[in-house]
């Protein structure tokens, strides 16, 4: 059995020896452990909180812009139905003025009109007293030649056709 002991080995100073690399190793794993372990795990950990905090800025932000978005929707629909409401406005106050402006020219047209028609009832009025006078005179002509000539009937016939003539036929037509 000696020679198995020796094969495998396990004498005190294999022993020792191995307890000794253990604790070398162990020694080492904790040194090894604070010198770079652990500033590798702080600067992932930084790490991590530096990507994490630009996520919560990009979140925020995206949060942000969603709101801003849903506010100028609001205030577009809000500047569009206002817009409406003016330009409702704008055409009831345009078709309101037109109206009036109709009223207006419809008012003067009939002043107008009016104005026409007594000028013309005072023309024809004129025109009337024109053809009195002037058929008086005629009528003192007539009398004028009817005595100075005493005229048998042809000479009368013949004077009433040449004044007839003289005043034309327009005159006695209107």
């Amino acid at each position: 059995m000696e020679e198995w002991l020796r094969i495998f080995g396990l004498d005190a100073q294999t022993l020792f020896d191995t307890g000794i690399t253990l604790i070398a190793m162990l020694v080492l794993f904790i040194l090894l452990s604070y010198l770079l372990f652990n500033p590798a795990r702080a600067l992932i950990q930084k790490r991590k909180d530096y990507i994490q905090g630009q996520l919560d800025e990009a979140a925020d932000a995206k949060k942000t812009a969603l709101d801003m978005k849903e506010e100028y929707s609001e205030k577009l629909a809000k500047v569009e139905d206002e817009s409406a409401v003016l330009l409702a406005e704008a055409r009831k106050k345009a078709q309101s003025r037109e109206n009036e402006i109709v009223a207006d020219a419809k008012e003067e047209a009939n002043r107008i009109v009016a104005r026409a028609e007594k000028e013309v009832a005072l023309e024809k009025d004129k025109v009337r007293d024109e053809m009195k006078q002037e058929m008086v005179q005629v009528a003192s002509l007539m009398a004028g030649k009817f005595v100075a000539e005493s005229m048998s009937e042809e000479t009368q016939e013949k004077l009433i056709n040449d004044t007839l003539k003289e005043m034309g036929d327009n005159t006695w037509q209107s």
